[in-house]
């Protein structure tokens, strides 16, 4: 007998809930949940296909041991004895940095990942910690923190209530929004157009999302921060800042304008590649706009410049007074958001606290760059002990960071590693222990992180669909596990780290004059929450303790997790409001407009007003059935437009005498590839395009269709040296290339 369960999608950031067809423990369908209070009924083809991701034959379901140099099924028991037992010795000998942990993006889409990595980087203590935000958003954070004084404030444009919306390297239509939370983001775009509003973008290619573009600028690839740099020179020359209810809260505007004063349309117009007359017009209509809205994403990210082009971002926003207010950029707020701290200085921003071992680059929000990771391990220097053992949760740095041949190669000589995945992949072929966590279907879901970026402020939570197969260990409790293993307590009761995260928690809360729960005994208060385990217990703490919670009584109205569960589309919680000052946490008290490391950066950006790049430059691109490569095992999911292929301009296709669909060879400073042609005019001449995530069919994978349509690493033809300095994120767009077609008989 069929019935229909609720869950929220976790198949990327726009967080849709979706309603399953349940027969049995087996989900038969998904469809948009039209009573879902944030994406109303809107699905994608990635939640279409959830019942077959949920169901995909080669996921594992039992942990894997290595014994004898091949990986064997083995029990929950014997694989967290292996644990211990390989990485305690390496932490007592080598250090605590000698242990590495890589997180990679599904972290961000899983109620484990947002609970437990903190907690097991804490009981590790290593510096050592390398994510995919280095591959991806870091350069936002950076610029926010500078900025903002915290990392993860990140206004998010008003989308739908803007008069006004520039894209930069973004193509929501594919990607549906990335650190914007927002489900239906075509629609959302298509009712900004309907309303009588202007939709810009700035992008190499024609994408999907520049199609339905007013105006479409298709820039040099890297030249993103140049081009914002000169509209908000054109701001200040043409006397058209006006920061209106922000002046009270911003420092450094006189500044700032000092700063940009070389960065004229006409100094920037070469090396962007358009005419001055362009930003010249995007700033004029910018500050027009009765509201206005600019957006950066991943393609403003990823080129040498990314810190300086998300910080132009929203020096744009407040030049033209639309950061915190309705229409502009604003901060959500997040119901499992700490008590609103009041206004006033804060502790800031530090760079650079610590550095990689081998190449000294500084750590960014306690990460150091993920494309060191070979480095670190493969590479000994008189600066410490290099990454013995390491520790990956739901990444494949093999394929998603640069240089995956030579990570190949780390990896496998490593003292020991651990990998948190559901598949045997690319990356966890390597481990000596693999724990597999299991299906969607059967985990809880609550967005921790994507609701602090979400569009509209709401609350939902998704209790498993399906109950949790026999054999198989919840992904919180593996987490649970994995920590008291590496912190030498293996053997206790996993519960133990659920009650001690909520013992630090209430220990904090109740010691904070600003909380509601000041003074109050933390053990009454503990005996309060609900919940059917550990993390549902956290997650009613953090929602009575959030900005719009019940305080343990003080407000009885307020959301706790009863509250929330008898809600099962959730809880809307209401449009963005606007904030400031109360999100900052400069040591100011006020955004700082010009922070130091900002301001030691832009010389760099003044050379590259002489830079001209020569030959092809590469681009990636995302396709709107796919996300990452962990989704290339679902057949569904691999058709159509989803396609490993080499898009470059017919211009270019004649000079280099190469056919649709010829084989093209590739080669950049790291490797080459070899990828079919697709001529097509998306992309402006001088540009190739190829997608991240493929590359698959390495030996000892488990991916059985990924392996039929393996296609090529983009990420193979970097070396992985060239980084985004403030940030070290790597530079992914803008690299350049040689092509060289294949006769057909060449390999």
């Amino acid at each position: 007998m069929s019935r229909t369960a609720l869950r929220i999608c976790p198949l990327c950031e726009a967080t849709c809930g979706l309603s399953l067809t349940v027969d049995g423990t087996a989900v038969t369908a998904a469809r948009g949940d039209r009573d879902d209070v944030f994406s109303r009924g809107f699905i994608c083809p990635k939640g279409a296909a959830f019942g077959a991701l949920d169901a995909d034959p080669d996921r594992l379901r039992t942990p894997l041991v290595r014994r004898d140099g091949e990986l064997r099924e083995a029990t929950w028991g014997e694989a967290f004895d292996a644990v211990a037992a390989g990485v305690r010795p390496v932490v007592e000998r080598y250090g605590p940095h000698s242990v590495g942990v890589v997180l990679g993006n599904p972290n961000v889409h899983t109620v484990a990942g947002a609970l437990y990595p903190h907690l097991l980087l804490g009981a590790l203590g290593t510096h050592s910690l390398f994510t995919a935000s280095t591959l991806d958003q870091m350069p936002k954070h950076v610029s926010s923190g500078l900025l903002f004084g915290d990392a993860n404030a990140i206004p998010v444009p008003d989308l739908d209530r803007t008069d006004h919306l520039l894209l930069i390297g973004a193509n929501p239509m594919e990607s549906n929004g990335s650190l914007c939370t927002a489900p239906d983001f075509p629609g959302r775009l298509k009712a900004l157009k309907a309303r009588g509003g202007t939709l810009t973008v700035i992008d190499p290619r024609r994408t999907r999302t520049a199609k339905l573009a007013d105006r479409h600028v298709a820039i040099r690839p890297g030249a993103d921060a140049l081009l914002l740099a000169a509209m908000a020179h054109v701001l200040f020359t043409e006397d058209l800042v006006d920061l209106g209810a922000l002046a009270p809260h911003v420092e450094g505007v006189d500044e700032v304008g000092q700063a940009l004063r070389d960065f004229t349309p006409e100094a920037v117009a070469a090396a962007c590649d358009v005419d001055a007359g362009v930003p010249r017009a995007l700033a004029r209509e910018l500050a027009a706009a009765p509201t206005a809205a600019v957006y950066g994403r991943i393609g403003s990210c990823t080129v040498p410049h990314g810190t300086l082009a998300s910080w132009l971002v929203d020096v744009l926003n407040i030049l033209t007074g639309n950061l915190d207010r309705p229409g502009g950029a604003l901060f959500p707020q997040a119901a499992t958001d700490r008590t609103p701290r009041p206004a006033g200085p804060g502790r800031g921003f530090a760079l650079g606290r610590w550095h990689s071992r081998v190449s000294r680059h500084p750590e960014a929000k306690g990460e150091l760059p993920l494309s060191a990771l070979a480095e670190e391990i493969d590479t000994a220097t008189d600066e410490g002990e290099p990454v013995r053992a390491l520790l990956t949760i739901a990444a494949n740095p093999v394929l998603s960071a640069p240089d995956g041949d030579r990570l190949d190669k780390a990896l496998a000589s490593l003292d020991f590693m651990v990998s948190v995945d559901p598949y045997l992949n690319e990356t966890s072929r390597h481990a000596h222990v693999v724990l597999p966590p299991p299906p969607p279907a059967q985990s809880p879901h609550h967005d921790f992180a994507l609701n602090t970026l979400a569009v509209r402020n709401q609350v939902r939570y998704s209790r498993p669909a399906v109950p949790l197969e026999p054999g198989r260990m919840a992904e919180t409790e593996i987490l649970a596990r994995l920590t008291l293993a590496v912190a030498g307590r293996h053997g206790t009761d996993p519960a133990a780290v659920d009650a001690m995260a909520v013992r630090q928690t209430l220990g904090k809360a109740v010691g904070d004059p600003h909380s509601p729960v000041h003074g109050r005994d933390p053990g009454e208060l503990a005996a309060q929450l609900t919940g059917e385990n550990g993390p549902e217990q956290r997650l009613d703490l953090m929602l009575r303790l959030g900005p719009y919670g019940d305080g343990f009584g003080a407000r009885p109205d307020g959301l706790t997790l009863q509250r929330l569960l008898a809600h099962p589309h959730g809880i809307d919680l209401g449009p963005l409001r606007p904030r400031l000052p109360r999100p900052l946490k400069t040591r100011s008290g006020r955004v700082e407009l010009l922070p130091g490391p900002i301001a030691a950066d832009l010389p760099r950006l003044g050379q590259a007003l002489a830079e001209r790049p020569a030959g092809l430059l590469l681009v990636g691109r995302r396709h709107l059935r796919s996300n990452n490569s962990w989704m290339h095992n679902v057949p569904a999911l691999t058709g159509g437009s989803n396609r490993c292929t080499l898009h470059l301009h017919p211009d270019d296709a004649e000079r280099l005498g190469v056919r649709d669909g010829q084989p093209v060879r590739v080669k950049g400073a790291g490797g080459e590839v070899t990828a079919p042609a697709e001529v097509t005019d998306t992309v402006r001449p001088g540009v190739v395009s190829l997608p991240h995530g493929w590359g698959h069919g390495r030996p000892g994978t488990r991916l059985t269709h990924a392996a039929t349509v393996p296609g090529v690493n983009v990420n193979q033809l970097l070396d992985g040296r060239t980084l985004d300095p403030l940030s070290g994120n790597a530079v992914l767009n803008g690299v350049p290339v040689e092509l060289a077609p294949l006769t057909d008989a060449q390999p």
